[in-house]
């Protein structure tokens, strides 16, 4: 009876190791996943702020317009949100999704600059 009982008590202490292991795994997962969307928001408000004037397209410089910055504060707000959600709580599938329409956001953002280019060089063929 005495083995029975040791491995009880071996499994329930291996149970219980892994659970520590896992949340120990989750909260530096966490913390990394804190600090990389950190750095994003750190530049998306950047963007916004108008503290970058200007972004490189196609290897030339082009001015961040007032609703480009708009649309940067947006991808700013999302993320912070994303961080909030991280913050509270480590779902996998739902930081996924969240990253997906993050993704969106930012390539939104990004085609505002080119749409306008592209506007822009209309313009200059009509009136030539």
């Amino acid at each position: 009876m005495a083995g029975k009982t040791s491995r009880k008590n071996m499994i329930s202490r291996r149970v219980a190791n892994l659970k520590d292991s896992i949340a120990v795994d989750t909260q530096k997962m966490r913390g990394k996943t804190l600090k990389k969307l950190e750095d994003l928001f750190d530049l998306a408000v950047s963007l916004a702020k108008g503290e970058v004037k200007t972004q490189t397209e196609e290897g030339r410089e082009n001015p961040v317009t007032l609703k480009q910055r708009q649309m940067w504060a947006r991808v700013a707000a999302y993320i912070a949100q994303i961080m909030n959600s991280v913050a509270s709580g480590f779902d996998e599938r739902q930081i996924d999704a969240d990253l997906d329409e993050l993704e969106r956001l930012v390539n939104e953002a990004k085609a505002k600059a080119k749409s306008k280019k592209t506007k822009r060089k209309a313009k200059r063929t009509r009136r030539a």
